[in-house]
């Protein structure tokens, strides 16, 4: 075993600001803003489209849809996912794998018998605003408002926490979903 030295300090620090010393590669997998409002706006553009392909194609299309959304947009692939959807409660309030957040998105389902489909309520349009974002190297966290207006221009205002993780692929994925309605008095 070599033990480091102050002579040997000083020799990197000297080849370091001569330019000799050179770093390696540099993997960072950081978590941006950018990447983080990106993916909470193909969130809102995912959630429209899965409405627009019900009203379209019906339940099959509007299914693979989410399918698709639920592969690429959330981290089920890495390990569960903790989801508590906005309209769920009782032993189904919290949903940890994909069989469980397909069936809140768009119902059809006889094993959440409760779940009438969230995505198909015929959104056309989306908004967030963050009240805080926190990030901590490949993690963030998001809380604020989703703003929803469907096409009889009803708006729907729920309160959302957003976990997101990126992956070693650099892709961002959800790996926490709260939302919940406002307090009313």
């Amino acid at each position: 075993m070599k033990l480091f030295t102050k002579k040997h300090g000083l020799v990197l620090i000297l080849l370091a600001a001569s330019g000799t010393l050179s770093a390696t590669e540099i993997a960072n997998n950081n978590i941006t803003e950018t990447e983080i409002k990106a993916a909470q706006d193909a969130w809102g553009k995912a959630l429209i489209q899965i409405s627009d392909d019900y009203r379209s194609g019906g339940i099959e299309k509007a299914k693979k849809t989410a399918t698709a959304v639920l592969d690429s947009a959330y981290g089920y692939s890495q390990g569960p996912v903790l989801f508590k959807p906005t309209l769920a409660s009782g032993e189904q309030t919290f949903r940890i794998n994909k069989e469980g957040a397909l069936a809140y998105f768009v119902g059809h389902n006889t094993a959440y018998p409760a779940d009438s489909g969230f995505a198909l309520k015929n959104w056309k349009s989306y908004s967030y605003d963050n009240a805080a974002i926190y990030i901590n190297g490949n993690m963030a966290l998001t809380m604020g408002n989703v703003q929803l207006i469907d096409r009889d221009n009803k708006e729907t205002t729920v309160d959302k926490t957003w976990g997101f993780k990126k992956g070693d692929d650099g892709k961002v994925r959800i790996v926490l979903h709260h939302s919940s309605l406002p307090f009313s008095k």
